[in-house]
């Protein structure tokens, strides 16, 4: 039986509803990583989520290699690979040529789920987040996600989708997109709980998934919104569960899956542990009504007066 179990997309694909995330400041040395990882699949982790930016890929696609040797999985189809395209990359031209490097460094033929990581398109010159305003540039939406489609067509990809999307943004991609987004991967955790949002894309038919479950604690733009909570301590005291466990909980209360990072052994077995019980209706209630609301990650770097986004009013759709 499979620990973790799977929602199914409009590509007809299924995700697991949790995923192991693998973006990390500082990165750890590819050895350890790559340890990590086997120790994840071996935890029951089968969603693995990396990204160009990450400068993870490669350590991944290692893991997998060396699970596959060992035996502690058949096959490349027991996991499920997401990555992104980079905002540098963000054009109609250079999709393609992204998703080939992706799979080269991955060590793969396809992935499962590749995304748009942002509505933005940068200088493809610069490296990382060193961005300067003159680095934004108009970005071609329908090309790009034209060139997305082209990535599905060829097998490169089983689903595509977008992250950081808000509703207008996901509106205009859906006036002329042939193959819809399968998911929307989005800041989503009980201190900022995306209704909105969430509406839109079960109209639309799209899955959220939520990156920043547990509110990036300990990471420098993170926040304590969700490991601090009152609310959640007193509802997991209660539970006899962990904060963090009734976090990712939450999160799958809304129909969403979630990439939860924790390279503890422990807490990465612990993350797992939120599939045999539910929260009531009166703690959903608590945590709709008594947590204060608050993006962590901005995405302020994006804003420029000259670029297409000039606030963040306008980079989040009025969801700023």
């Amino acid at each position: 039986m499979e620990l973790v179990p799977q929602v199914s997309l409009n590509s007809g694909h299924k995700i697991p509803a949790i995923g192991m995330g693998t973006a990390a400041s500082p990165v750890p040395p590819a050895e350890e990583l790559i340890s990590i990882l086997i120790t994840a699949m071996e935890a029951g982790y089968r969603h693995f989520d990396t990204a160009s930016l990450y400068g993870t890929e490669e350590a991944l696609g290692r893991a997998v290699a060396k699970a596959l040797d060992t035996g502690l999985i058949e096959s490349r189809d027991e996991l499920f690979i997401t990555s992104k395209l980079w905002c540098t990359d963000a054009h109609p031209d250079l999709v393609l040529p992204a998703l080939k490097s992706t799979l080269g460094r991955l060590g793969v033929e396809y992935v499962d789920l590749y995304l748009v990581h942002w509505p933005v398109r940068l200088n493809p010159k610069i490296e990382g987040l060193r961005i300067s305003k003159e680095d934004i540039l108009p970005f071609d939406m329908k090309g790009t996600w034209e060139a997305m489609e082209e990535c599905c067509r060829l097998g490169l990809t089983k689903s595509i989708g977008v992250s950081n999307f808000g509703n207008q943004k996901l509106l205009k991609l859906l006036e002329n997109a042939t193959i819809p987004p399968s998911v929307n991967q989005v800041e989503m955790n009980v201190g900022w709980q995306q209704q909105k949002l969430r509406e839109f894309c079960k109209e639309k038919g799209i899955h959220v998934s939520a990156w920043s479950p547990l509110s990036a604690n300990g990471a420098s733009w993170g926040s304590l919104a969700v490991m601090d909570s009152p609310v959640l301590k007193d509802i997991a005291s209660k539970r006899g569960k962990s904060v963090a466990q009734v976090a990712l909980r939450w999160i799958q209360d809304q129909g969403a899956s979630c990439i939860a990072k924790s390279f503890n052994k422990e807490r990465m077995k612990n993350n797992l542990d939120i599939f045999d019980w539910k929260l009531s209706e009166e703690e959903l209630g608590m945590i709709r009504e008594q947590i204060p609301q608050r993006r962590a990650a901005t995405g302020h770097f994006f804003v420029s007066p000259n670029g297409p986004y000039k606030s963040l009013e306008e980079l989040w759709d009025g969801e700023p």
